[in-house]
């Protein structure tokens, strides 16, 4: 599983990074969406996949020992990361909205 996902990083993380490196100002909001939603996994890969993981704000009792329970922190850095991801992504549409209200172009070669 781990390997699985290790290749879907490696491809978000390779899309992103082309979209980037086009010209397009809509291929580079894409590839900013790429790049968070990689490095969203690969924060969520970081942690450790415990198959079968209990969440871990149940009180299971004292007795219980906290192997089977989910990493909290992790998934508190992931949102974190979404609710900036959205925010650079809003300011991005907003920022292609308004050039191409003023120039006309959405190319930054044409832009120059």
């Amino acid at each position: 599983m781990e390997l699985i996902l290790a290749i879907v990083v490696a491809v978000l993380y390779t899309v992103g990074v082309y979209f980037l490196l086009r010209r397009s100002m809509v291929r580079i909001i894409f590839g900013v969406l790429f790049l968070g939603n990689a490095t969203n996994l690969l924060i969520f890969m970081s942690s450790g996949l415990t198959p079968n993981a209990q969440p871990s704000f149940l009180n299971i009792g004292a007795e219980a020992s906290k192997q089977g329970l989910a990493d909290p922190l992790p998934q508190a850095l992931i949102l974190t990361a979404i609710v900036i991801s959205f925010g650079i992504v809003a300011f991005l549409l907003t920022l292609l909205r308004k050039t191409h209200e003023v120039t006309g172009e959405n190319d930054l070669d044409q832009l120059k």
